[in-house]
């Protein structure tokens, strides 16, 4: 009997730190789902989220989100900046998101599906995703074509002056389109890049109008290039898909009539991208 009660401390002892041990475990998981919801939402977002919008939309004090974001940053997961105050995925970030890509199913079939649109296209195709005030490319088939335009996977370029760019600056609200442009600046590629906003806005109706983005030499001089996009249930553009080749090739009007066979990839990557099955 004295015995029994002499192990009865210990054996609470013993549940406490069970429980201490259970509660500590849900803690490191709440946590560890914060950062990549917050990952998440800045990859998501159209334009710069502040510290006071995040925390809203993740229901963060804001003295919890600073210190998150500030060891983000630390790291290279999030970039401040420099205007606005805002928050866009940092380099690490996108690494992750790329060596993903580049290591799971998802690029394989990716890549078969590009290979298959390049074969009845005949040039270079590839598939882009928005990141903070620039378009980087995720995957990308070569055409066999000796004269071509080489970009390496995870290249950024410039929303203003890029077929895919402008199609994702066509989908979001005038308000957030002014403040990006503000933000990165309207810098000329060639001589046919687009540099007044007066101009680019009208160009951007256009684009939005047609559903289909358009490059007339206007990222790289001699190249031209389409893209249609790729949109989640909400209509949030989440995804590009591209087609681009040298004038001596092909005209914008010849790489037009390939948007139906475009349009076929981009649904066939949709589920894809979105995790959908169907």
């Amino acid at each position: 009997m004295h015995d029994a009660f002499q192990k009865r401390p210990a054996e609470a002892e013993e549940g406490n730190q069970a429980g201490a041990g259970t509660a500590a475990s849900h803690g490191d998981e709440a946590r560890g789902l914060r950062v990549l919801r917050l990952i998440e939402h800045l990859a998501s977002a159209s334009q710069p989220l502040t510290l006071s919008q995040l925390a809203a939309r993740m229901q963060v004090p804001k003295a919890s989100m600073m210190r998150l974001l500030d060891t983000l940053e630390q790291h290279g997961y999030v970039l401040r900046t420099p205007v606005g105050r805002g928050y866009v995925p940092g380099a690490a970030s996108t690494n992750l998101a790329l060596a993903t890509l580049r290591n799971n199913a998802l690029i394989r079939v990716s890549r078969s599906i590009l290979g298959s649109l390049v074969a009845v296209t005949g040039e270079t195709c590839n598939l882009a995703i928005p990141e903070g005030n620039a378009i980087v490319y995720v995957d990308r088939v070569e055409t066999q074509e000796p004269l071509r335009l080489h970009l390496v996977l995870g290249s950024r370029a410039p929303m203003h002056c890029t077929a895919s760019g402008k199609l994702f600056l066509a989908h979001m609200t005038l308000l957030e389109r002014r403040e990006l442009l503000a933000m990165l600046g309207l810098e000329a590629r060639t001589p046919k890049s687009i540099t007044d906003p007066v101009l680019l806005e009208r160009e951007i109706v256009r684009i939005a109008r047609l559903g289909i983005g358009i490059d007339d030499e206007e990222f790289v001089h001699g190249m031209v290039a389409v893209a249609v996009p790729i949109c989640a249930a909400d209509g949030r553009i989440v995804a590009a898909v591209a087609c681009h080749a040298p004038v001596a090739r092909k005209s914008v009007e010849q790489l037009l009539q390939h948007v139906p066979q475009l349009k076929e990839a981009a649904v066939k990557l949709r589920p894809l991208l979105l995790a959908e099955n169907s």
